[in-house]
């Protein structure tokens, strides 16, 4: 339906409705149906414009404003508030809404379908179409709010739709640009309540990218908009700079074109991974490849050693969250570090060593209270240090998404051989998408195979889901749950599983990439990795592990009690 935003006079007795009976706080119709040459020149009843809210419609500057209803006999007719040159369409439904202060707002659209039939098909087409709400609103009524508009990416904002009709059909889209230049969108449709108001913490969407009561669902499915290259996912690359959403909403239940659409209101949302008052501090003493994030105040506070996985680079944006938490986070880069890169070798186990005393040594760090948080591959890393090194006491330790096969006695270098000598059983979907997580399986019974979990002397939090497909973190979360049972350690053993959440599990509200291409650091071969999970259920995931995340860090780095009791 093509939108006509004009002051326009109109001819209503070829309608068979007749003129409008307007009612206070109900919306209200009249049907144009002369020809263009004659839309001013009938007038039994016209509307005249008192104040003027701008349009740009193509390269015409309209405005759309109605106050009042008149006769010929109280206002002649006239068309000076049509552009020159113009041309106006010819069937065109009109809304207004009066109340105690007058006509306060009207819709304009045109309506195809009313230039055909007689009169009593017209004015069945006409209410047809206001009942579906296929109209437009005059957009000075509406307004939108979402609170705070500021604030950390796993803090939940409030989105409020106010002043619309009631049981008006309306879109709400979110549109964010990423680093990396690509576009992500997300929409849910709604209808305004009784009061003219949507409340998406308490709403139901009926439909989009999202469904039901979900307040941040706005967020955590997005997704790119279309046209985009394929295969990409979204991950914040400048820590530093806010994630700027664009929140918008439509008239009608949209599902695409919103670039050329015109909104009734639109805000701009800011989501920060760095709280006010976070220092970020480059790390290169002994070789090393990181970035200390150090929370706001004098400390000292309790470190976070932050590993990612296989893909190498340094990846800020979860150590600059735990720090905006009260964290010291060291991001730390162990694949593509500057050392790798000028010798053409992977580090040695006391390249973590020495990541740890740095974190230890700093003057605004608790010495005695670090732990380690790791994904993927970042997990078996963690785990390795935990189980074995001598240099490295943790408090505590967070693994998300990995695994405890590997070589006990191996180096970066062995194990990524020890990966490669199983590349037979990776598994490629008919979409090309590759599947790692049989290159561990079955968990072997070898003990110099997997990280001899006994060992362990810290409280262990698993978060691993059952749709992973890069990874079998729930098959090996079961088999070290087993092996602590069987040494007597499984009371430091905390394991979070989610149904039907996938591999990339992230802080909360990031979207799902169920596909992306990938690199390993240590190949020269890209390929679409399937990641696994399903929209609803990995944002769910996301959203109750990061809180839990948070208290178990909390618990054992601020805690006074010992952690191994």
């Amino acid at each position: 339906m093509t939108v006509y935003p004009c002051v326009l006079g109109n001819k209503l007795a070829r309608s068979g409705i007749g003129r409008p009976r307007l009612t206070r706080g109900c919306l209200q119709m009249c049907v144009c149906v002369a020809p263009p040459s004659q839309i001013h020149r009938h007038s039994p009843v016209l509307m005249w414009s008192s104040c003027l809210s701008p349009w740009q419609h193509g390269d015409q500057h309209w405005s759309l404003a109605f106050s009042q209803m008149a006769t010929p006999q109280t206002r002649p007719a006239r068309e000076s508030t049509v552009p020159s040159g113009s041309r106006i369409p010819s069937y065109l439904l009109l809304l207004g809404e009066e109340s105690e202060a007058g006509l306060q707002s009207v819709c304009v659209c045109r309506v195809p379908e009313l230039q055909t039939g007689g009169a009593d098909h017209q004015e069945t087409t006409a209410r047809r179409c206001v009942s579906t709400q296929q109209m437009d609103v005059n957009p000075s009524c509406v307004q939108l709010s979402v609170l705070p508009s500021r604030g950390l990416v796993d803090e939940k904002f409030t989105v409020l739709v106010q002043k619309a009709p009631p049981g008006l059909q309306l879109t709400l889209h979110a549109l964010h640009k990423c680093d990396d230049g690509h576009s992500w969108e997300a929409f849910a449709h709604y209808c305004t309540s009784a009061a003219g108001t949507i409340n998406v913490s308490e709403d139901p969407s009926l439909g989009g990218t999202y469904s039901g009561v979900e307040q941040m669902g706005l967020l955590w499915s997005l997704r790119p908009v279309p046209g985009s290259r394929p295969w990409i996912g979204l991950r914040k690359v400048n820590a530093q700079s806010p994630m700027v959403f664009t929140i918008s909403v439509y008239t009608g239940h949209q599902t695409e074109g919103f670039v050329g659409l015109v909104p009734l209101a639109g805000v701009e949302v800011e989501r920060w991974y760095v709280a006010p008052g976070v220092q970020r501090i480059p790390v290169t003493e002994d070789g090393l490849s990181a970035v200390l994030y150090l929370p706001p105040g004098p400390g000292p506070f309790p470190g976070v050693l932050d590993l990612w996985g296989g893909g190498g680079k340094l990846v800020e944006y979860r150590a600059a969250l735990l720090a905006s938490h009260g964290f010291a986070s060291l991001a730390l880069d162990y694949l593509t570090p500057k050392v790798t890169l000028e010798t053409g070798k992977l580090v040695g186990n006391d390249y973590f060593e020495k990541a740890y005393r740095v974190l230890q040594q700093h003057p605004q760090v608790l010495g005695s209270r670090i732990a380690m948080i790791g994904l993927s591959f970042g997990t078996s890393m963690t785990l390795k240090m935990a189980a074995y090194s001598e240099v490295i006491k943790l408090r505590c330790a967070v693994c998300i998404s990995g695994s405890h096969v590997q070589p006990v006695d191996g180096s970066i270098s062995e194990i990524m051989s020890f990966l490669s000598g199983k590349a037979a059983k990776t598994r490629v979907t008919d979409d090309n998408q590759v599947i790692w997580r049989d290159l561990l399986l079955p968990i072997p019974t070898d003990p110099t195979l997997k990280v001899d979990m006994g060992r362990l002397r810290c409280p262990l939090l698993l978060v691993v889901g059952e749709d992973d497909m890069n990874w079998p973190s729930c098959e090996s979360a079961a088999d070290m749950k087993d092996m602590m049972q069987r040494a007597g350690n499984s009371h430091l053993l905390t394991v979070l599983q989610y149904p039907n959440a996938g591999h990339l599990i992230e802080p909360p509200y990031t979207p799902l990439t169920r596909a992306s291409y990938f690199k390993s650091a240590t190949s020269d071969k890209k390929a679409i990795a399937l990641w696994g999970g399903q929209t609803v259920a990995h944002a769910h995931a996301q959203e109750d592990a990061w809180r839990k995340i948070l208290v178990f860090l909390r618990e054992n780095l601020y805690g006074a009690t010992d952690p191994t009791l």
